[in-house]
């Protein structure tokens, strides 16, 4: 059966050649319907994969006690998760790697090896750390942030340089400019370490609560899905919404009350991945727009640390991120998660728009 679905994915259409990443998205003729179907297709089969890796993994981290250890200093109600498992993100991340791996022609979209590379790297770095954090054994707090940000920066690093020399990306794109290109030389390489480092720390701080963060990526993807579709980025498009399809499969299990959490297993590797969707696109100016709640949650944190220090004590928000903030404030854990999708799913279609611009 899997032979089967192997021919079908790779019979559908054929490769329609180079990106042209230098033309105006506007000028673009879509790809012929047939990538959609393929990509949605993939999105379907990566759903049904997902859901049926998610149940065994789950079971798994539960015999080995990986569960997720609460900060006590975090909202009370929060006490109840203890002990719940985490590394989730193995499901999402194991099912898009199986998806791309079997089901795409590696050899003729050999792009598609550095988001691979991303999932596997960054992944691996998350696993560490939530391993080292678990309930059930000698109660630590994981590995230092020095050096989980060293690492970061150093995966950070290796696919930048990819992104500029091996794919030959230099350029951004600017939304209502007539130039709509401009090569930012060396500049490029700096520039795509600083967002997918921090896109990373961005939706790692964004898995607070129960669907959160994998719900607000499945949206980011959408919209870098359309993205991709209309510039031509064939590999981008499947990947993007085979990503789509292997969240919400985890999403399945993550609904509230949550069966599993994604840990920095799945949220290091998701926000490094959306950055770098973002940077094969050459529509990185409207990553923060795409992920406008992943960066309003990253800046609470930092605005609240500044103005404490400021201030002498004082606080800007009852607690940061900005998710427990509303949660003392007295809405619910699932009220804040809606309408956090709610303002992702605008700032995807406004994302969309603006590289249509």
């Amino acid at each position: 059966m899997m032979q089967h679905l192997f021919d079908f994915l790779l019979s559908i259409g054929a490769p329609t050649g180079t990106p042209l990443l230098d033309m105006p998205v506007a000028q673009i003729t879509p790809l012929a319907g047939f990538v959609m179907i393929r990509a949605l297709a993939l999105g379907g089969l990566a759903f049904l994969i997902g859901l049926v890796l998610g149940r065994p993994i789950i079971n798994q981290l539960r015999a080995r006690r990986i569960g997720k250890q609460i900060r006590i200093e975090g909202p009370q109600s929060h006490l109840v998760k203890m002990g719940t498992p985490t590394m989730g993100g193995i499901i999402f991340l194991i099912t898009v790697v199986i998806c791309i791996g079997l089901f795409m022609d590696l050899p003729h979209f050999k792009s598609l090896l550095l988001p691979l590379g991303i999932i596997v790297s960054c992944g691996l770095l998350g696993a560490v750390d939530d391993r080292l954090s678990i309930v059930g054994g000698k109660k630590r707090e994981g590995m230092t942030a020095r050096f989980k940000m060293l690492w970061l920066i150093l995966i950070a690093a290796a696919a930048a340089w990819v992104l500029h020399y091996p794919l030959g990306l230099t350029s951004i794109y600017i939304p209502f400019s007539g130039l709509r290109r401009i090569d930012i030389g060396m500049w490029y390489i700096p520039v795509a370490i600083i967002a997918i480092v921090g896109m990373a720390n961005a939706v790692n701080l964004s898995d607070g609560l129960d669907t959160q963060a994998a719900g607000m990526a499945a949206m980011s993807f959408v919209a870098y899905g359309i993205i991709a579709y209309l510039q031509r980025q064939e590999p981008v498009v499947y990947l993007c919404f085979a990503t789509v399809g292997a969240l919400l499969a985890f999403l399945w299990y993550n609904a509230h009350p949550a069966q599993v959490f994604m840990g920095d297993t799945g949220s290091l590797a998701l926000g490094a991945l959306l950055a770098v969707c973002a940077f094969m696109t050459g529509q990185w100016l409207v990553l923060p727009v795409v992920g406008i709640m992943f960066v309003a949650i990253s800046a609470s944190s930092m605005l609240q640390v500044i103005y404490f220090k400021l201030t002498g004590g004082r606080r800007l928000f009852k607690m940061a991120p900005l998710h427990h903030h509303f949660e003392l404030i007295g809405w619910s854990e699932t009220q804040i998660a809606m309408r956090f999708w709610l303002i992702s799913m605008l700032g995807g279609m406004l994302g969309v728009a603006l590289a249509l611009a």
